[in-house]
């Protein structure tokens, strides 16, 4: 199927270090994307970037990730970091996450989150955005949670920076259509990844339930949303933008 590859193309994929973020590096790797993989843990980035390796036939192999350092609560990182780079496809996948009753929150937290999960995407999005319309392409895919679509208990803060990224992709996607460039949104529903299960094991018990409550009754994987994520950076979803799109195994349905 034509459409569907990605070769040439250079892919920032921010919190990569992270089990949803590996998959996307891995999944756009596979497409023949150069995948920078960035996160404020170095260490991890580079671990992921080692491993992905595609193929290209005759016993020859070629590794398609680089890692970098990048911290979304500081804009000097930032700005260090599009200045090295300026990517064909950016994957806004970092996050930061802390669940616990609205009442009982930390403005100093709330604060970090804002910093991570939308002041910094909006910067990066900012110095990355000029070069994709001059090239007349571009990819740009936020995540963000169901969480903050459907609401979450627990999630107030959370899910308020995260819904950010909403009203920032629709007008992105307007402003931004005529020069070749797309902008959607991506919200993971309940998946099994390591933050999750330090979650639960403060609540055990937890995992079980959130899965009793999905119609296809089990947590989604980190492939199930880096399967999405990848296909909107494709050129065959070209017309697709300004859209916000759940994984949730019907959790959420609209």
């Amino acid at each position: 199927m034509e459409g569907l590859r990605l070769d040439g193309r250079t892919a920032v994929v921010t919190g990569g270090a992270g089990a949803i973020g590996a998959a996307i590096s891995r999944d756009l790797a596979d497409l023949g994307a150069h995948v920078i993989v960035a996160d404020r843990d170095l260490p991890g980035a580079e671990k992921i970037a080692a491993e992905l390796v595609v193929e290209l036939g005759g016993g020859t192999r070629m590794c398609l990730g680089r890692a970098a350092h990048l911290d979304l609560a500081s804009p000097a990182s930032i700005e260090e970091f599009a200045a090295a780079h300026q990517p064909d496809v950016v994957v806004h996948n970092a996050g930061v996450s802390v669940v616990e009753p609205f009442v009982a929150g930390d403005p100093a937290m709330w604060d970090l989150m804002w910093q991570v999960n939308l002041r910094g995407p909006m910067l990066l999005t900012k110095l990355v955005l000029p070069r994709m319309t001059e090239r007349g392409w571009g990819r740009l895919v936020y995540i963000s949670s169901d969480g903050a679509r459907a609401g979450s208990g627990g999630e107030g803060a959370y899910a308020a920076t995260k819904a950010g990224l909403f009203g920032l992709a629709k007008s992105l996607a307007r402003e931004v259509a005529r020069g070749g460039v797309t902008v959607n949104v991506v919200c993971p529903g309940p998946t099994d990844t390591p933050m999750l299960r330090r979650v639960s094991a403060e609540q055990p018990g937890l995992v079980d339930k959130l899965a009793r409550a999905i119609p296809m009754r089990r947590l989604g994987e980190p492939a199930d949303v880096a399967g999405l994520v990848a296909y909107l950076c494709t050129h065959r979803a070209a017309y697709i933008t300004g859209q916000v799109l759940s994984v949730s195994g019907g959790v959420t349905m609209h």
